[in-house]
C-alpha cells in the first residue's frame, strides 16, 4: 500500500486539471442547456432535448472534440433534427447565442485554489503542469481570464485524456508515470487514467459532472480523495 510519504519522496510533477477543478465550468453550460431546452420546447420535453444533445455530443465527439464550440455546434445539429429542419432562424440565433454566452464564463477560481497553488508553487517541491482537455484558444482564453498563469510552467491542452495523452505528458515533462501526480474532478479523465499508466490521482469531487464523465469510480491504492483544493498542500507539502 502507498500513502502520502510516497507522494512526496516520489513524485516530481503535478499536473491539475482546469475546468471544474480550478474554476466552475459546468454551471454554465448547464446555464446554456437550459436555454436550449427552452427554445425547443415547442418540439420536446426538456429530457427528450437533453438526451438527443448528449446523443448528439457524443456522437460528435471524434469529430469536434470538446468544449464551447463542439457544444454549441451539436445543440444547432439538434435542433435542426427535433424540430425536422423546421425550426426558424431566430430560434437558431437564440442557441447560437447561448453556446456564445459559453465562451465568456468568469473562470474565477474556486475557494482555496489560489492560496492552495501558491503555497505548493512556494515550497519550490514540484513541477506543476495545467494538464486540461479542450478547445486550444478557449482553454487558453479561460486561463489567461482566471488569472492562474503565473502558477504553471508547462500547459497541455489536448483533445482527450487517456492513456495515450498521459504517457505523453510525462514524456514531454521529462519524468515516468510514478513520478506524476493528477488532480482532478473527473474520475474518467483526471484520475482512471493516470493510475493505469501507474501514476498517483488525488481526486476533487465536484458539485456538479458533466454526464458524458460519470463513470464508475473505485478505491485505489495510489488514489487519494480530498473534499476540498484546500486540503491539497497538506498532503502534498
Amino acid at each position: 500500500m502507498f500513502d502520502m510519504k510516497d507522494i512526496k519522496n516520489k513524485v516530481k510533477v503535478i499536473a491539475f486539471d482546469a475546468d471544474d477543478t480550478l474554476w466552475d465550468n459546468q454551471s454554465y453550460y448547464d446555464d446554456a442547456e437550459k436555454v436550449f431546452c427552452s427554445v425547443l420546447a415547442d418540439y420536446a420535453d426538456r429530457e427528450t432535448v437533453s438526451s438527443a444533445l448528449l446523443s448528439t455530443e457524443t456522437r460528435n465527439m471524434q469529430d469536434l472534440g470538446h468544449g464551447a464550440k463542439a457544444f454549441t455546434l451539436s445543440m444547432i445539429e439538434t435542433a435542426l433534427e427535433l424540430s425536422g429542419c423546421c425550426i426558424s432562424g431566430k430560434k437558431l440565433e437564440e442557441i447560437l447565442n447561448a453556446g456564445k454566452s459559453v465562451l465568456k464564463m468568469s473562470c474565477c477560481p474556486l475557494p482555496g485554489v489560489r492560496e492552495a497553488l501558491e503555497e505548493i508553487k512556494a515550497s519550490g517541491k514540484y513541477e506543476m503542469a495545467l494538464f486540461t482537455k479542450g478547445d486550444l484558444l478557449d482553454q487558453r482564453n479561460k486561463l489567461v481570464r482566471s488569472g492562474l498563469e503565473e502558477y504553471f510552467g508547462h500547459v497541455g491542452i489536448v483533445a482527450d485524456k487517456t492513456v495515450k495523452e498521459y504517457g505523453e505528458l510525462c514524456s514531454r515533462m521529462g519524468v515516468d508515470a510514478g513520478e506524476l501526480v493528477m488532480v482532478g474532478n473527473s474520475f474518467r479523465s483526471d484520475i482512471e487514467p493516470v493510475l493505469k499508466i501507474g501514476g498517483f490521482g488525488i481526486h476533487v469531487p465536484f458539485e456538479r459532472t458533466w454526464q458524458h464523465e460519470v463513470v464508475e469510480e473505485y478505491d485505489h491504492e495510489r488514489l487519494f480523495r480530498v473534499t476540498s483544493f484546500a486540503e491539497i498542500p497538506g498532503l502534498l507539502l
